[in-house]
């Protein structure tokens, strides 16, 4: 018998919380059809095998794996796509969502008052900052103000992990969303070709029982990655978004790098043609080099590549696919230092030239992905 209501709950790392997770929905949920879809991005603590021993005697839970896949967004799209309910929602296993939400939330899109429900964290002034560091909580405000300002999304909470929505709705947008990335409420209000109408449920975020948060960088460089291929109508992937933003940084790395380096040379010589263009090539290598490492643990994160032989070997592949980028980095920005005399447009215009063939080159022959 297909259940009335699928809840979606992407994890990582939450074997702790599991468990209680599936008490509490069962007690909140009480006399509907309802089933819980775990999607487990191969958890090392060993979510997925907690998730499948309870499904052993609970028909209503069934667990995913994905192996050499990351994200909860991609995660998420997922989950609702192999459910066959025809309503769907998405809550974390961090016992953080108030799972009490759940059949109020139900009962708006069943009667077609709503076409998606939202636990918010800020529709009736909740502070959030009893699940949220202060910092955090700075950020999110922020992520939520620039949501609603760029993209225009009137959903006070657009952030929010927790949500529900029909199954009819979704289909169609499934397509258009991004599968990397964590914010996939904002992902599907921005996606909608007509305004959806909202349904909000405003809640106070409870603090982390277990486990530790997956808030880092990497899910703030997610949402400007998710800004930008939203601004572009979906032109700009936002894994290249990723991949430019990481470079942008790494141009603040080269500069800085270069001073260093400029500084260092200078001290016993006085300044000439080939002191900038040793110190362009010195900062050439370090920012390259931070470009690497980061895009490995963010813009590359599905096919992260670990372990220090395979580290190394990366890396060097890295430098020499983009030893041509660097060449021309080095090139381009000497011979505009000689026409100008000046050292900071020359050393952006080697950046972007070489930015060019890191992009490209590395996709193909490093991390093997597009």
């Amino acid at each position: 018998m297909t259940a009335d209501l699928s809840i979606v709950v992407p994890t990582f790392n939450e074997s702790a919380n599991i468990e209680a997770l599936i008490e509490r929905v069962s007690i909140a949920l009480e006399g509907l059809s309802w089933e819980m879809i775990v999607v487990d991005d191969d958890s090392p603590d060993g979510t997925a095998d907690v998730a499948k021993a309870i499904a052993r005697h609970d028909g209503r839970v069934r667990c995913i794996r994905r192996v050499n896949r990351r994200g909860l967004s991609g995660a998420c799209v997922e989950g609702i796509l192999s459910s066959s309910a025809p309503f769907v929602a998405v809550m974390d296993a961090d016992l953080q969502h108030d799972e009490t939400l759940l059949l109020p939330m139900y009962r708006s899109v069943r009667s077609g008052a709503a076409d998606i429900a939202v636990g918010s964290r800020y529709s009736t002034g909740n502070a959030v900052a009893t699940g949220f560091s202060s910092l955090r909580a700075r950020i999110s405000r922020c992520g939520t103000a620039l949501a609603k300002r760029i993209l225009g999304i009137t959903c006070t909470d657009p952030m929010s992990g927790f949500f529900m929505l029909r199954r009819d709705i979704f289909d169609p947008l499934a397509p258009r969303l991004a599968e990397s990335g964590y914010k996939i409420l904002a992902d599907i209000l921005a996606s909608s070709s007509r305004p959806l109408r909202i349904a909000e449920f405003g809640f106070e975020f409870r603090p982390r029982r277990a486990g530790q948060s997956k808030f880092d960088a990497r899910i703030v460089l997610d949402f400007l990655g998710l800004l930008i291929n939203k601004l572009s109508n979906g032109r700009i992937p936002v894994r290249f978004a990723s991949f430019a933003l990481v470079g942008a940084s790494g141009v603040l790395v080269h500069l800085v790098a270069l001073q260093i380096a400029r500084l260092a040379l200078t001290a016993p010589l006085s300044y000439h043609r080939d002191v900038f263009a040793a110190s362009q090539a010195a900062a050439t290598f370090v920012a390259m080099t931070t470009n690497f490492f980061v895009n490995n643990a963010v813009t590359y994160r599905d096919s992260r590549i670990q372990g220090a032989p395979h580290l190394l070997r990366a890396l060097l592949a890295f430098h020499l696919v983009c030893a041509l980028g660097a060449v021309a980095n080095v090139s381009v920005a000497t011979s505009l230092y000689d026409m100008t005399g000046r050292w900071l447009a020359p050393a952006i215009a080697g950046v972007v030239m070489g930015s060019i063939w890191n992009f490209t080159l590395s996709s193909f022959f490093v991390w093997k992905r597009s």
